[in-house]
């Protein structure tokens, strides 16, 4: 299956201005980032978790603890994915237990990926809260989860896919809507 790019919806800069805007939200909602940490999903949510992590740093003038959670086997359709699925580490250095963890991940689709990731994140502790960031929503939801913090709601039919591109994954930023071609 290929796929036919049809927009652009996000470049580098309003990618960026998104994380700002996301950064501000996080602190201003939480009140302190004392017992606050971010976790990000393999791969793009973690690369975006360290950005947004370095954003609100420079906030609060305070590094703020971030760690990358891989949730391949924790996902429902592990066997529809790839006969030998590739496991990457997950990288959470701290104790979650009884903080405010902010989950990040670059699109917010059905809500299967971050019912993964909740279970997985509860297996290294009870957090006192889980918030949620994503850079997209693009709506579809199956299962009954809402981002607290999005850079930007994408309206897309069932045909399309968000594509995010982050520089450190694949050398550019930016995020297309593209659609199967038949």
């Amino acid at each position: 299956m290929k796929l036919r790019e049809k927009a652009k919806v996000m470049d580098a800069g309003q990618i960026e201005s998104a994380l700002v805007r996301i950064a501000h939200e996080i602190v201003e909602s939480n009140k302190s980032v004392e017992g606050l940490a971010i976790v990000g999903i393999r791969t793009r949510g973690a690369l975006l978790a360290d950005r947004l992590a370095a954003k609100m740093a420079a906030i609060v003038n305070r590094e703020i603890p971030v760690g990358a959670l891989d949730i391949t086997l924790y996902r429902d359709d592990l066997a529809e994915v790839a006969e030998q699925p590739v496991v990457h580490k997950t990288e959470i250095d701290f104790d979650i237990h009884d903080k405010v963890i902010i989950l990040v991940d670059d699109v917010l689709y059905t809500g299967r990926t971050i019912r993964c990731a909740l279970d997985a994140l509860i297996d290294f502790g009870r957090p006192k809260s889980i918030q949620l960031a994503v850079l997209v929503d693009r709506g579809h939801r199956e299962l009954p989860i809402r981002a607290d913090y999005a850079g930007k709601n994408i309206p897309t039919s069932q045909k399309e896919t968000v594509q995010v591109k982050i520089k450190e994954a694949d050398g550019e930023d930016g995020v297309v809507v593209a659609e199967m071609e038949e």
